[in-house]
């Protein structure tokens, strides 16, 4: 069974459900468009829907528009050996083990919060029998998986590699605490899966992941609990839940700040010379890091990003066995926005700040550490799935001092990449 295989089957099981769903309404969410088109509310019926809406009202938006874009993306990323590049250029004697009880921490909050009184979606005997229906389906799409792909782990140490069952785990117990406790607070949500991010990348930098398997194995998680709530909602209907006021209301206009992950593959298009001689050139590499503003209205806002970064170099245009371009950039500066509709919005922004090199090594020649100048430009695309969860597409531009002193000659580089970010107002 390949990895695509395995995409189909999930998205096959999911529409199943969906279609014997259709009539359950229980803890029901939808949107629609008001009298107001730069507004939406979770009003049940209305003929001025347009299909986008009625789709983003759906039972099937609701339960898949995380978890099934992550298995997509952890299906067709082909850049796993980038990323534990990064990995292994920054922290390669990284080894801690609190991932393996982090996984369980949201949902010890979860039963903290219930024995402590603090009144949630549903009762003990709703909860605990959606809670079994979710893992039931999460260790049996883990376990399938990893018996019957056989992915090697980073490390080499077997072959159970994919899907990452402690991301998976988390993210389960993630979506459990968010689907009980989330609306007390938004922050509910966005600490529950901070930490299911944490512990992904946590997983990554222990090498015993690639990052599809992570990827991967947080949409399982997700899907897995989503699955097992509908599946108490068929047995329970009305009896142990409470029914909170969902609404949410999407405005264009919001202030679209945001904080999330910045996850991207890089290019540097030109050659850089050493010296008169030996001229060195680059291919793929990967960057990673964290990116936020904060906006005062739904145009301008300032913000900034921190990444980490290596790209593969060659000298005199052949590929060098292990010498690796890395920099770490700090930036700082506006961000701007263009709300497009209720969902989708266009941006750029304009920063700048300092990139730092550590030593460099090419064949023969060493070129030492050096902190210089580094300006960045870009086109974002973000689609708010949710009032306080955006997706965003983005292409980056960046200008930066070389890494020699010797040469003049200023560095280029694109990224392409996505993120999954916290919307914060």
């Amino acid at each position: 069974m390949n990895h695509r295989t395995v995409l189909l089957l999930v998205i096959s099981l999911i529409f199943h459900f969906n279609i014997l769903g259709q009539t359950t309404k229980t803890d029901s969410l939808s949107y629609t468009l008001t009298t107001h088109p730069d507004t939406l509310l979770n009003t049940d019926d209305n003929p001025e829907r347009s299909k986008m809406e009625r789709f983003s009202s759906s039972k099937l938006f609701r339960m898949t528009y995380v978890g099934v874009p992550l298995i997509i993306c952890g299906q067709i990323i082909n850049q796993d050996y980038h990323f534990r590049s990064l990995r292994n250029d920054y922290i390669p004697k990284f080894r801690h083990h609190i991932d393996d009880y982090v996984q369980y921490a949201p949902a010890a909050i979860m039963l903290g919060m219930k024995v402590a009184g603090v009144q949630g979606r549903s009762n003990w005997g709703r909860m605990l029998t959606s809670d079994a229906f979710s893992a039931a389906i999460m260790a049996t799409a883990v376990n399938s998986l990893k018996y019957s792909v056989k992915t090697e782990r980073p490390d080499g140490s077997n072959r159970h590699s994919f899907p990452s069952g402690h991301t998976a785990t988390v993210f389960m117990t993630a979506t459990m605490l968010a689907k009980e406790y989330g609306h007390l607070s938004p922050w509910v949500g966005i600490g529950a899966y901070s930490m299911a991010t944490a512990t992904g990348l946590m997983r990554m930098a222990n090498n015993k992941h690639w990052l599809s398997d992570v990827m991967t194995g947080a949409g399982i998680g997700i899907i897995a609990t989503e699955l097992g709530y509908y599946l108490a909602d068929l047995i329970f209907k009305g009896r142990g839940i409470t029914n909170f006021d969902t609404m949410e209301t999407l405005d264009r206009y919001a202030p679209p700040s945001f904080i999330g992950l910045y996850l991207g593959i890089n290019l540097l298009p030109s050659g850089y010379n050493i010296n008169n001689e030996y001229r060195y050139g680059t291919s793929s590499g990967s960057n990673a890091g964290i990116e936020g503003a904060w906006f005062g209205n739904a145009y301008f806002g300032l913000g900034g990003r921190l990444t980490i970064s290596d790209t593969n170099v060659l000298l005199n245009y052949e590929q060098t066995e292990t010498a690796k371009l890395d920099a770490v950039k700090f930036l700082i500066g506006p961000y701007f926005s263009k709300p497009l509709s209720v969902r989708w919005a266009l941006g750029t922004k304009l920063i700048g700040g300092v990139v730092h090199y550590p030593t460099l090594h090419i064949g023969d020649h060493r070129i030492p550490k050096n902190d210089a100048m580094c300006f960045s430009t870009g086109v974002t695309m973000t689609f708010k799935a949710r009032k306080h969860l955006g997706f965003r597409l983005f292409i980056d531009y960046d200008l930066q001092q070389p890494h020699s002193k010797l040469t003049r000659e200023w560095m280029h580089m694109l990224t392409f990449g996505g993120s999954c970010a916290a919307i914060l107002k």
